[in-house]
């Protein structure tokens, strides 16, 4: 028997502790091909949110009764499978559960020699990839050029603003509290940092903050934020989206500026992205990313919340802006 979290229902705006179930489950026996797990650190990311709904997305959304699925680090601890061994720590997409026995086919073996188990999640994970290949093959970023980013003190966005520095740029970031404008500006070398949840016209801070405008704008958090940047952007700007958490609890969608017009005007490119799109090349960036925090030019930082049960808690605090770097749930 086992613990594990299940969706008992779909949010309707804010997600609250209501919407989970956690409930005790059998597990089964072990059989050729699979391995029994159990978890060691849980990932928690603001795009399950979007599974929550039934609305049609680049993902399957979740079953309710079903439990939540998402990155999980485990240790191997009874393989029927040679390609792992007891012991091993495997990262895959699996179910909110202490212990679980799994099919081991889409489980890949994480070194804890290279980096944290946690960093797997992270820098050197899904969120790492996704500021990689969004800025520099959407961003292509050139010396000299002002990078602005929003959700700039979250698992991507600080991992955004690093590489935009490594590349020669300015870098001006915006996040939700002094303790994180902080943390970009004097550990992580931004530029610049804007607290908008402080500012009283945040379009007035932003011109402030580029009096040359913006060159590329990598989005997180979509809204009146990102209303304000794409009004100061350059002659042939680049608009990443990669992430609207604005929105992601609303429960209609607000109508806002319309960018096509400062689009047309500058010709420049608005391009969103899923980071499995770029799937085949994810052993560059992996490569890339190892070096880069090997020799010092890549720091991060995670959020973490101790205990199985801290699940819901940590989701719905990713929402509140609580997590400063990555969000993760430590067994």
């Amino acid at each position: 028997m086992t613990q594990q979290i299940a969706l008992k229902s779909r949010p309707i705006g804010v997600t609250t502790a209501d919407n989970f179930e956690t409930r005790t489950v059998d597990i089964p026996a072990i059989t050729i091909g699979q391995v029994r797990l159990m978890a060691h650190t849980f990932s928690v990311d603001p795009y399950l949110r979007g599974r929550m709904s039934d609305a049609k997305s680049y993902v399957a959304p979740f079953t309710v009764g079903e439990p939540i699925m998402g990155g999980v680090i485990a240790r191997v601890i009874e393989s029927c499978d040679d390609g792992f061994k007891t012991g091993d720590f495997v990262l895959g997409m699996l179910p909110w559960q202490e212990e679980m026995v799994v099919t081991a086919s889409g489980l890949n073996v994480v070194n804890g020699n290279i980096a944290p188990l946690s960093y797997y999640l992270g820098i050197l994970g899904m969120p790492g990839l996704t500021a990689y290949f969004g800025l520099l093959d959407i961003g292509k970023p050139l010396k000299g050029e002002t990078v602005v980013v929003s959700g700039a003190a979250g698992a991507v966005g600080i991992v955004v603003g690093q590489i935009a520095k490594i590349f020669g740029c300015r870098v001006v970031g915006i996040a939700g509290d002094d303790k994180k404008v902080n943390y970009l500006l004097n550990e992580l070398g931004f530029d610049y940092a804007i607290n908008y949840k402080s500012e009283i016209n945040i379009s007035n801070a932003i011109a402030a903050a580029c009096p040359d405008g913006v060159d590329i704008y990598f989005d997180n958090v979509g809204g009146v934020i990102s209303d304000a940047v794409i009004a100061q952007i350059n002659y042939k700007a680049r608009i990443i989206i990669c992430g609207q958490i604005s929105l992601y609890n609303s429960t209609r969608i607000p109508v806002g500026p319309r960018p096509q017009t400062a689009l047309l005007k500058k010709s420049a490119l608005m391009q969103g992205f899923i980071v499995t799109n770029y799937a085949s090349r994810f052993p560059e960036g992996f490569k890339a990313l190892v070096n880069w925090v090997a020799n010092g030019q890549l720091k991060y930082m995670n959020t973490t919340y101790y205990g199985f049960d801290k699940l819901p808690e940590a989701f719905i605090a990713l929402f509140e802006g609580k997590n400063l770097g990555k969000m993760i749930v430590e067994v």
